[in-house]
């Protein structure tokens, strides 16, 4: 196996006395996409900081690309591409523009940032707006080129933070679908979300952070397997009547969980489940089966949504 692009051991965070992240342990491999998946305030984008090597650790081990960032953080910095939460791009430059000056600052020549900046264009959809104000750029469109900006340098390992927050779904899929083809390129991804479908569509692996520490880890796929079933029934009889019910299907599926506006049944047959809760008489207001999610599994962990 190569050796890991990214390795932390108890790596820890505190301000005064609140640790923002709290002795976590992982290891990313190269050409792999890696993801924090956790609520505001889990302690991601501290951890994201610290290993742009922009935020010094408090205690434990950080290396990236075999360097510390406490003391190397330059050379760290010009092998990484940082895509932040909020885009920060140049408004008084032309779309081309913002790639080409920023190609500059890693001493690039003028004729090497034209070409990429093409080619990143390309790459980003934004071809057709290459001479456009950036004003005039929808949110998807911002949010391309903010991506295509960070891979000017040609990174190993691309740091995106909550990268579509505030897209629409087809701005999302859009930006997926850019996301996956420079994994398929061999860059390594590193993201942070609180959407579980954006986890499951990029991560190969991913932590579960809460409250500065990691809950679970594993693939998608895996941590579902664990903490959760194949399938989950959503019932609704209505918030004053979802506590009184659930007693009357005590012992249908695996598990069953009340929350303020519905009942969840966790089982490997949902039909099965649902045509049991019928039986019984009674008859829910809506009803729906689905497959198990990464949001089942942390409401598993935490006992709370992971979008705050």
């Amino acid at each position: 196996m190569p050796a890991p692009v990214i390795t932390a051991a108890d790596l820890t965070k505190k301000y005064k006395e609140f640790a923002a992240v709290d002795g976590i342990s992982f290891e990313i491999a190269p050409g792999e996409a890696f993801g924090f998946l956790g609520p505001n305030g889990a302690g991601k984008s501290t951890t994201m900081r610290m290993v742009g090597a922009v935020s010094t650790r408090t205690s434990g081990d950080l290396d990236i690309l075999g360097l510390d960032p406490n003391q190397n953080g330059p050379e760290i910095r010009s092998q990484l591409g940082v895509v932040p939460q909020q885009d920060n791009l140049d408004m008084e430059l032309r779309v081309r523009d913002n790639l080409i000056v920023y190609g500059r600052y890693f001493g690039m020549s003028r004729a090497d940032c034209a070409r990429k900046a093409d080619e990143l264009l390309e790459f980003a959809q934004l071809s057709d707006r290459a001479k456009a104000k950036v004003d005039d750029l929808s949110g998807g469109m911002k949010r391309r080129l903010t991506i295509a900006r960070s891979l000017m340098n040609d990174p190993r390992i691309l740091l995106l933070d909550e990268p579509t927050t505030g897209l629409d779904p087809q701005a999302r899929h859009i930006l997926w679908d850019r996301l996956f083809r420079l994994k398929e390129q061999g860059t390594t991804l590193v993201l942070t979300t609180h959407y579980m479908d954006e986890a499951e569509q990029l991560c190969d692996r991913l932590v579960v952070v809460d409250k500065g520490t990691i809950m679970a880890e594993g693939s998608p796929a895996a941590l579902i397997a664990e903490y959760s079933t194949r399938e989950v029934v959503e019932l609704r009889f209505g918030s004053d009547r979802n506590a009184a019910v659930a007693v009357e299907i005590e012992g249908v599926g695996d598990r069953i969980e009340v929350l303020p506006d519905r009942i969840l049944i966790y089982s490997n047959d949902g039909e099965a489940e649902l045509a049991e809760v019928t039986r019984r008489g009674l008859e829910p207001i809506t009803s729906l089966v689905r497959r198990s999610s990464l949001e089942d599994v942390f409401l598993r962990l935490t006992g709370r949504s992971l979008i705050e």
